[in-house]
């Protein structure tokens, strides 16, 4: 029996639609199944926040069930029988656990699995993939039976929002390389996909050659104005501002936590009136004095050291029956259960007593159980019953009834989770009016952690007069040798199932057609130190330069004004170039095609070498566009000395271009090595052309370039802020797998400082006017003697021995190289060609800043050449990117 509520028109995503300007677009019903709220990642601004989930927002266990189970019953429908009876559903961790158990009772034919944050001692991993926006990313799949996701039968997959595709096609690809199938069901409460998205999921399943059908109760997208990720960091830190300036000044109804996570211990007073936010969207807080206190953030007080105390249930839980779906659920095992429920909900309902608003709160992972205990209390109880689950997602609380997060209980993570220490949320339980909560964990939860003063036992007491514990055994799989062993198909030998490239603006700040990037966003992971420790580090230990970057090191407001003059006076020098290389690649790529292709069939496929390959990649194809109406493909992969180009980047160009189109593209040549690299990589890979195109060629190291001029070229001046704020990219083991690309960092937080569009404009504006020049040019070269001259590299060696160095690794010359020697190493001095200009106005600068000494010299070949001293090793990194030993 339920209590009758008020149901207030207020929509739960109100606060968020005003202050950001997002909103929903879609079927009516989406404002109905979903709310808004602020996520604290610097991913994504706002989070989704569904009515029907059960996550963070409490609902009727029934409610919750039936969506899930509605769901199912759709797609065995579109299925049939036969077909479901094959099938094997996936759900996602950790949000849609319980969601896709549901959806497989539905399907009732097919077993059950989902993937997990969790490992398990001798359980083997059968697969795994990344959740690039989520809090925390990387997901295992470990099913008890090997054999369970080795079919061929059709894979549901089921999420709790289908946003842009990426996770779904992140799994797909990681299991059809190994177990290929010719159906796939995709399974969401909402599908929010853009347009792009869409089509970017058919091309995908015309790639792999398998149906992809898509069940959901709505469809729509998320209207997202410009800049919404730095309006959402700024909000958020406004807020826990407000939260924290209330904490500092306490007091009845103050706010009981401060933005640090720390718990306050707040005092007894008023309860600011909040509720359990039902499926329709602002449903108005019904509570008691009773239920605790909380502040304007929504943020909730503590209790005492005392307050933990609560009443243990012993459940009754069906033997031989797994606490959720981590390691496989069947149908045998959902008939177990659904026998053993109204024992288990009568055993609980005695403990709960007279209550009359009841939250069964499940615990992370651990959906399923919860949900299906408090569908049977709904059924018990004489009460209003509700059901959600902690989290591990950092939401920021807004006691408005307009958001959809009203209130959050902090608490330590009580399971010795494999990433560590950290907090853990329960949202929309302190306040909400619930006199008893039957908190739901499994064994291997049930900690002193959980039991602790701060442990979310205690949180629930502070806030809750009645807390009943109800723990479920962990299923623990039987070890390999107990098992009868299982007959699993041998995986087909198929390329690997690459991801698709990372593009702007969810990764840099170029539009998304202008580059696609072959990486893996690594922005979350701690890579920085500063030039000194880094280098020593290398040397202590033989690591090497491309396992760390350096300190995004940012120049002054001065340097800043100074690039912008150079890049004002240079412009046309660099419009100039980008058309002579452009032009050259275009009029000879037909010499490069394969026999019996069509010459006017392929168009030149840019791959430029990240980072300072990028720009004039984009450049480039700006270029053809312009001239030409040429619409070329560009994308930036990874190149590491000593280590060669990233090789499943050169798998997933073979997959999608003749490889005979494709074109490298690289800023400028110094000395030759990542020439010489690039040829030594691509002699494993049949089919590419090993020859880079640049815009500078000082060294004289390649035949197709803009210019053997060495000038000052603006790009080279900066660091990720000319480059769309991507940083150097990164070969790491722990980071980079066998099948992974390698990785680089997206720098948000330097959006203010960006001038990447600044640089491609100032440039792309002088194209008109010298194109006649770039023909002549152009026509010239065609007819002249390009071999390479490699006189940079004789030039280096003797500069080397000269200067006593005796190593030409410390020895960088040209005005790009001396540039990033000044940037982010260790630098000795500057050689400067006697008479230099305007071009070397920034080394100048930047070596006076940094107390190095500029020389000039006569009969140089370079503009100008960067020295590392050979007793400040910490900045040397030889030919195979180690640090070179000390002299």
């Amino acid at each position: 029996m339920k209590r009758e509520e008020t149901v207030s028109v207020v929509w739960s995503g109100a606060w968020v639609a005003e202050r950001l300007g997002v909103g929903l677009v879609g079927d009516a019903e989406l404002s109905a199944l979903l709310g808004l709220a602020l996520r604290r990642n610097p991913k994504r601004a706002h989070l989704l926040v569904s009515n029907v989930l059960g996550k963070h927002v409490p609902q009727s266990p029934q409610v919750v069930y039936d969506a899930g189970y509605g769901l199912g019953e759709q797609v065995r429908k579109l299925l049939g029988d036969e077909e479901a009876a094959r099938a094997v559903v996936l759900g996602y961790a950790e949000t849609a656990t319980g969601l896709g158990h549901s959806v497989a009772d539905g399907v009732e034919l097919a077993p059950y699995l989902h993937s997990t944050r969790r490992p398990v001692d001798g359980v083997e991993r059968a697969g795994g993939f990344e959740e690039s926006h989520s809090h925390a990313t990387s997901h295992l799949l470990l099913p008890e039976d090997p054999a369970l996701l080795a079919g061929d039968g059709p894979l549901i997959l089921v999420d709790d929002e289908f946003s842009t595709g990426n996770t779904v096609l992140n799994t797909i690809r990681d299991l059809h390389e190994r177990y290929p199938r010719e159906r796939y069901v995709i399974v969401a409460l909402v599908d929010m996909r853009s347009e792009a998205d869409r089509e970017r999921f058919e091309r995908f399943a015309q790639e792999i050659g398998a149906r992809v059908d898509l069940v959901a109760l709505a469809s729509g997208t998320v209207r997202l104005p410009e800049g919404v990720l730095e309006k959402g960091q700024a909000l958020v830190a406004e807020q826990e501002a407000i939260a924290t300036r209330t904490a500092a000044v306490g007091g009845t109804g103050a706010l009981a936590r401060a933005t640090s996570g720390d718990a306050l211990r707040g005092e007894s007073g008023p309860l600011a009136q909040a509720a359990a936010i039902d499926g329709a969207p602002g449903e108005a807080l019904a509570g008691g004095a009773e239920s605790g206190t909380r502040g304007a953030s929504g943020e909730a007080a503590s209790g005492g050291a005392g307050s933990a105390a609560h009443t243990r249930v012993e459940l009754g839980w069906p033997s031989g029956v797994p606490d959720g779906g981590r390691h496989g659920f069947t149908p045998a095992h959902r008939a177990a259960l659904e026998a053993a429920l109204p024992g288990m909900a009568e055993r609980t309902a005695e403990a709960v007593g007279r209550a009359s608003r009841v939250l069964v709160l499940g615990f992370e992972e651990l959906m399923y159980a919860p949900l299906r205990l408090g569908t049977a209390l709904e059924q018990a109880l004489d009460a209003d019953v509700r059901y959600s689950t902690t989290t591990r997602s950092p939401v920021l609380a807004v006691d408005d009834p307009g958001y959809a997060i009203r209130t959050r209980l902090v608490f330590p993570a009580h399971d010795d989770p494999a990433d560590g220490p950290g907090e853990r949320y329960a949202y929309n339980v302190a306040g909400a009016g619930f006199d008893a909560v039957v908190a739901v964990v499994d064994s291997a939860a049930d900690t002193a952690q959980l039991h602790a003063p701060d442990g979310l036992l205690a949180q629930l007491a502070a806030q809750v007069p009645h807390v009943v514990l109800a723990v479920v055994p962990s299923y623990v799989p039987q070890a390999p040798e107990a098992t009868e062993a299982a007959e699993v198909p041998e995986a087909p030998e198929r390329a690997s199932m690459l991801p698709e490239p990372l593009r702007g603006p969810a990764f840099s700040s170029y539009a998304p057609d202008e580059v696609g990037w072959l990486l893996q966003d690594l922005s979350e992971v701690d890579l920085e130190a500063p030039t000194e420790e880094r280098e020593e580090a290398i040397q202590s230990g033989g690591a090497h330069y491309a396992e760390s970057l350096p300190v995004e090191y940012q120049p002054s407001a001065q340097y800043q004004e100074l690039f912008k003059s150079a890049l004002e006076i240079s412009a046309a020098r660099i419009a100039r170039a980008v058309g002579t290389v452009t032009e050259t690649v275009i009029a000879e790529l037909p010499q490069r095609l394969r026999p019996g292709r069509d010459p006017h069939e392929p168009r030149p496929v840019l791959v430029s070498l990240a980072r300072a390959g990028t720009p004039v990649g984009v450049l480039m194809r700006r270029w053809a566009q312009h001239r030409h109406g040429l619409d070329l493909p560009h994308y930036a992969v990874s190149i590491v000395r000593g280590r060669g180009i990233d090789a499943n980047a050169l798998r997933w160009l073979q997959q999608h271009h003749d490889p005979a189109d494709v074109v490298f593209v690289d800023g400028w040549t110094g000395k030759g090595a990542i020439t010489r690299e690039l040829a030594d990589a691509l002699e494993e890979f049949e089919g590419f052309n090993p020859e880079i195109a640049v815009l500078a060629d000082p060294g004289g190291c390649v035949r197709t370039y803009g210019t053997r001029e060495d000038f000052l070229i603006p790009s080279a001046c900066l660091n990720s802020t000319v480059s769309g704020l991507i940083s150097r990219t990164v070969l790491r083991a722990d980071l980079v797998g066998p099948n992974d690309f390698h990785g680089a960092k997206f720098y948000r937080e330097l959006a203010g400082s960006d001038v990447s569009e600044h640089f491609l404009d100032t440039v792309a504006a002088r194209f008109a006017e010298v194109a006649t020049a770039v023909d002549a040019e152009v026509k010239e070269l065609l007819a002249a003697d390009r071999a390479p001259t490699w006189e940079g590299w004789a030039a280096v060696e003797r500069i080397s021995e000269e200067y006593g160095i005796h190593d030409v690794n410390l020895v960088k010359p040209g005005v790009g190289e001396a540039t990033r020697v000044l940037l982010r190493r260790v630098p000795w001095k500057i050689l400067a060609k006697r008479g230099a200009g305007a071009d070397l106005d920034h080394v100048r600068l930047l070596a006076e800043q940094r107390g190095v000494p500029v020389e000039e010299v006569d009969e140089l070949p370079y503009t100008c050449v960067g020295l590392i001293h050979p007793q400040y090793t910490r900045g040397a990194t030889g030919a195979d990117g180690k640090a070179v030993s000390a002299l």
